[in-house]
């Protein structure tokens, strides 16, 4: 498969619930009540509970490595938080790449909100295979 500069990656839709989140907690460990208490969360300003930062983040990297499959590895991540999205709201994962330079392919990912909104921005290097 031939990958030119402005491509974009299949979008990749995300439909978390706060049972997700609850699970997420349990797995990575994270037990911040902005996660799963809604009371808690709303009396520390925000709208409700939140996801996760790294699941956001998780969510771009799967949208990267489904792209990738087995045609390449990634070589590297990294994400910045810009807004907050919440479990009953779709999170669309979005992609395109920004440089190719041989085997190596440069990315930007964003995470959007339900009004388009970038919440989480991010770049990601592959490598190739031949």
């Amino acid at each position: 498969m031939s990958v030119q500069v402005g491509q974009e990656l299949p979008e990749l839709v995300k439909h978390p619930t706060t049972r997700q989140l609850v699970q997420y907690a349990g797995a990575q460990g994270d037990f911040y009540e902005i996660h799963y208490d809604q009371a808690y969360a709303k009396s520390v300003a925000l709208p409700g509970v939140i996801l996760h930062g790294l699941l956001k983040a998780a969510f771009l990297g799967q949208l990267v490595t489904d792209w990738l499959g087995d045609r390449g590895r990634l070589s590297t991540f990294e994400v910045s938080y810009r807004g907050v999205d919440m479990p009953g709201h779709p999170y669309r994962c979005r992609g395109r790449i920004t440089s190719v330079d041989g085997a190596n392919v440069g990315l930007e990912v964003w995470g959007e909100d339900e009004n388009g909104k970038r919440t989480t921005v991010g770049t990601a290097t592959v490598e190739m295979s031949s």
